[in-house]
């Protein structure tokens, strides 16, 4: 049975039932803003689906109590996102945090599994798609969208039932909450302090090249959280790699070069020389992304395959226990990369250290 809560008093008088855990989901849009707009709070209590109004007055602080309390399980499906949403519109985030997506992979289900495939595969429920790219801002909400929000948090606790169980039987419920104190960590401190390394193009670029590089999209992240606009629109991947590759030689030829690219920020030319022309403070700390070169990508494909031996006898999914861009990061600065720490580096490293050229 779902409840509309519309009412901060609503919510508040729920929490004093002391549940050991709830199921979390959010309807959120962030289509052309940097920051998500939290449009609606699922929350699954005992037998009762709260659907929660965070555009009331008063209903992001009714919810932070409820995400704080540590007596109480928060459980999430692929909350990365939901996470950011929580963080800017109540200005906490939910511990202990119990991923199902995560747990499903550390117990071998399979990784990177929807919230639907993965109801089907443990309960046999079949979930329609029909309301994924609502309006979830309008009110009121329709049936349709008001089913669909409640399917969302309906089946996690029996998702959390069948993963515990065979996270025990594994002994892996510490590497479950060693993943979810990172995510949540994460996002607590959500600046990326090198934003290069998440851009594929930038393994082509030479040392001073993937530096400017840094400058723009540090410079970038900072406008588009002032400004509350997606990066993309304040300067697009394939602009700020232009200019990091062969910078113009001073403003009239970048305001030529920005001729060329229809979304160019020409109203922001001036800023824009003037963060690819400052050098950072830190940029000679920066790591620098593999060069993709034949003796790299042969030592690449020997940790990768160390790797995949290494998920195949834990009865792990591929991709798992290491990405592509952790293991070149590792290969280019030859330290373990901070993302891997913990059970993990427990695991790889012995096996990978030996492979290193």
């Amino acid at each position: 049975m779902a409840t509309w809560i519309n009412t901060p008093a609503e919510l508040q008088a729920r929490q004093q039932l002391r549940p050991s855990r709830i199921g979390l989901d959010t309807e959120f849009i962030r289509e052309r803003t940097f920051w998500p707009q939290l449009a609606l709070v699922q929350m699954a209590v005992g037998d009762e689906v709260l659907l929660i109004d965070p555009l009331i007055p008063g209903m992001p602080e009714a919810l932070a109590p409820w995400l704080t309390d540590t007596s109480i399980i928060k459980v999430m499906h692929s909350a990365s996102e939901d996470l950011v949403a929580f963080k800017h519109t109540c200005g906490v985030l939910p511990r202990p945090l119990f991923d199902t997506q995560i747990g499903a992979s550390l117990a071998g289900i399979g990784g990177g599994m929807g919230y639907q495939k993965l109801v089907q595969e443990i309960t046999g429920v079949t979930l329609e798609k029909g309301e994924t790219r609502s309006d979830w801002m309008r009110r009121p909400l329709s049936d349709s969208q008001l089913q669909y929000a409640a399917d969302d948090v309906e089946h996690l606790f029996a998702l959390h039932d069948a993963i515990v169980a065979k996270l025990e039987a594994q002994d892996r419920q510490q590497w479950l909450a060693d993943d979810a104190e990172r995510l949540l960590a994460s996002v607590e401190h959500d600046e990326d302090r090198w934003p290069h390394l998440g851009m594929r193009s930038a393994q082509f670029l030479d040392a001073p090249a993937q530096r400017r590089l840094l400058r723009l999209l540090r410079w970038r992240d900072q406008q588009a959280r002032a400004s509350d606009r997606p990066r993309s629109w304040i300067l697009d991947n394939e602009l700020a790699a232009t200019l990091a590759r062969v910078p113009p030689v001073d403003e009239a030829a970048l305001g030529k070069l920005f001729d060329q690219f229809p979304k160019a920020p020409r109203k922001l030319a001036g800023a824009v020389w003037q963060a690819l022309n400052t050098p950072l403070d830190d940029e000679a700390d920066a790591p620098q992304l593999l060069q993709a070169t034949d003796a790299n990508k042969k030592a690449l494909k020997k940790l990768q395959e160390a790797v995949a031996q290494v998920s195949q006898s834990l009865g792990l999914p591929d991709g798992v226990l290491a990405s592509r861009k952790h293991l070149e990061s590792y290969l280019e600065n030859r330290t373990w990369p901070a993302p891997l720490a913990g059970w993990r580096q427990q695991v790889l490293e012995p096996k990978l250290q030996p492979l290193l050229p």
